[in-house]
């Protein structure tokens, strides 16, 4: 069996900057196990992986050790091989996902994505968390991930995490954040219990990063840059219940898997 592969760097403009992800069009699906050993042979955070279902898409994501249910960047790198690859001209692509439909258009060389917001609670900070993160933020709250602010983007990027204390925490991620010295925000994500020790951009995490920082800054329009080493930018919307995360993507190599 051949099926096609892409690797796109998603929220970015340039090769080798911003997240890679495999994007793998399929005819019908395969098997879990074999689209979990995929994502495991490429070794990326994450593969997608697409059906066509009459006018929409449906759309699943794995990481190298485990299927999740909702996914920023390996989206946007799907949209963009349908955009690019495909030469899809709708109007808009419509994602049928785990998480319920995902909305993506084109607008200005931006790919915009539209995902459920979430609101992060406070919470009390673990000790696994201030340990695996070798400083205790100015503020803990917790949604999906743990989500750990700092009162400066120097203090984001200082941090140099201890991965087997954070993989002691009950969450899929930690998200650490402040307000960025050039834009509205910054952020990192450390994933380890998914395989993820740090994700270079995030899509996801803007769920909760939107909504939190539309209210701290009162502004609905933000501007925001994930400050791993490979860096990326998101344009980002504050709708209410829902969020608007954009970005650019490039392709990096096309090629066909055998199995």
């Amino acid at each position: 069996m051949k099926i096609p592969i892409y690797q796109v760097d998603a929220f970015t403009d340039k090769l080798f900057g911003g997240n890679p992800a495999a994007v793998c069009p399929l005819e019908e699906w395969l098997p879990g196990a074999m689209m979990q050993a995929i994502a495991e042979e490429n070794n990326l955070s994450e593969t997608a992986f697409f059906v066509r279902k009459g006018d929409a898409f449906e759309l699943r994501w794995f990481t190298p050790k485990i299927e999740i249910f909702l996914a920023g960047h390996p989206t946007l790198a799907a949209a963009h091989v349908i955009y690019e690859h495909l030469e899809y001209g709708g109007p808009q692509i419509s994602f049928l996902t785990k998480s319920g439909e995902l909305r993506v258009k084109k607008r200005s060389g931006l790919i915009l994505m539209d995902f459920p917001g979430f609101d992060p609670a406070p919470s009390d900070t673990p000790e696994a968390l201030v340990k695996g993160l070798g400083k205790e933020p100015t503020e803990t709250l917790k949604g999906r991930d743990y989500f750990s602010v700092f009162d400066s983007e120097a203090e984001v990027l200082d941090l140099r995490p201890d991965f087997a204390e954070l993989e002691k925490l009950d969450c899929l991620g930690i998200i650490v954040t402040a307000k960025g010295d050039g834009c509205d925000f910054v952020s990192r994500f450390f994933a380890p219990r998914a395989g993820i020790l740090e994700d270079p951009v995030t899509g996801s995490a803007h769920t909760l990063l939107i909504p939190f920082w539309a209210k701290r800054l009162n502004k609905n329009v933000l501007h925001a840059f994930q400050v791993s080493r490979r860096r990326g930018e998101i344009f980002c919307e504050y709708l209410g219940k829902r969020v608007q995360i954009g970005g650019r993507a490039v392709t990096y190599m096309t090629g066909t898997i055998e199995v």
